[in-house]
């Protein structure tokens, strides 16, 4: 005859406290505890996410629907509705000088960044002695970013007297003063662009790094070239990271600013020729003090960008291939 033991009362099973792992994460008190230390840590990131990014983007919404201009008190703000917006697409031509000159900033600049990069990084993706100096060395612009001071060095060697003029002269080339001609400057700061392309140049080489050999093994085998390889297997394999460098430097190209401010003082000039969209939206805000139509015009940048990248993410199934066979 089989006993059967009726179960304890009193004893504490697994799932109650004290009795061995509790459930739910322990006791409500010691996870409120961590919750509470969680949010703790948090506090300084969700502070300056609040103060200095949430918020003053709901106060330039609410700025652009306004005739703000700094020296004004919040509470004589006068309300203009979509006034602004409607000056900036049918009465300012300042504004739309400036989107052709980004336009064309970006749509020539960012390719020829990334082409740089790209080819740079296929030269270094290479097992020769040294090759992690030169890597370092390509790199170095791209620490230096949107600096004030390299800017002031980039527009003293395009100067007249400049270093490049002085290049020229060792060839019998006569130069110009490129950054103050109107049909050269925005092209010099295209050229700064360029040159900084060490960022997706080290996003590049990472990418390469991940190209099975066993790939290009094969085509050989199949009797392509260094071309068909490259066509054929290099790009596909690095489409994905040539999607990501081109959305990020896309993003960047559209946000030039110190440069431009640097080479023209401020101004745009010569001849309006470096009026970017963010140095335009700087002169409305800061220096003519109508900071209710730069709100305006920083939340149609912001929009602007915002499609863009939309456009780039709708189009990448076509173009983009991942690994695991899947386009997304």
């Amino acid at each position: 005859m089989a006993l059967t033991t009726a179960p304890d009362p009193t004893r504490r099973g697994p799932g109650s406290v004290g009795g061995g792992p509790p459930r739910g994460g322990g006791p409500p008190r010691i996870r409120h505890s961590e919750g509470l230390a969680g949010y703790v840590f948090l506090s300084p990131w969700l502070i300056g996410l609040m103060g200095v990014t949430a918020i003053p983007m709901l106060l330039s919404l609410y700025l652009s629907f306004t005739n703000y201009d700094i020296l004004t008190p919040f509470s004589e703000v006068e309300w203009v509705g979509l006034a602004n917006y409607e000056r900036m697409f049918t009465a300012d031509p300042s504004y739309w000088h400036a989107v052709r000159v980004t336009l064309t900033f970006a749509l020539i600049a960012v390719p020829l960044k990334l082409a740089a990069a790209l080819g740079v990084a296929l030269l270094l993706n290479r097992a020769w002695r040294g090759v992690g100096l030169f890597r370092g060395l390509f790199y170095l612009p791209s620490l230096l970013g949107g600096s004030v001071a390299l800017a002031i060095v980039w527009v003293n060697m395009f100067n007249r007297d400049g270093a490049f003029n002085s290049l020229l002269s060792l060839f019998g080339i006569t130069g110009k003063p490129w950054v103050n001609d109107p049909d050269w400057a925005l092209e010099t700061l295209m050229v700064l662009a360029i040159w900084q392309f060490g960022a997706p140049m080290v996003i590049f080489l990472a990418g390469l790094k991940q190209v099975p050999t066993e790939l290009y093994e094969a085509a050989s085998v199949d009797g392509a070239g260094r071309f068909r390889q490259f066509r054929n297997v290099t790009l596909p394999m690095l489409s994905p990271v040539i999607f990501f460098n081109l959305v990020l430097e896309t993003i960047n190209g559209f946000q030039g600013f110190t440069a431009a401010f640097v080479l023209s003082n401020g101004t745009g000039g010569p001849v309006d020729s470096t009026l970017m969209y963010t140095l335009n939206l700087y002169i409305t805000g800061f220096t003519d003090l109508n900071m209710g139509y730069a709100s305006a015009m920083a939340w149609v940048f912001l929009l602007a960008i915002a499609v863009i990248t939309a456009i780039f993410f709708s189009t990448g199934r076509f173009w983009v291939h991942y690994s695991d066979g899947e386009d997304r």
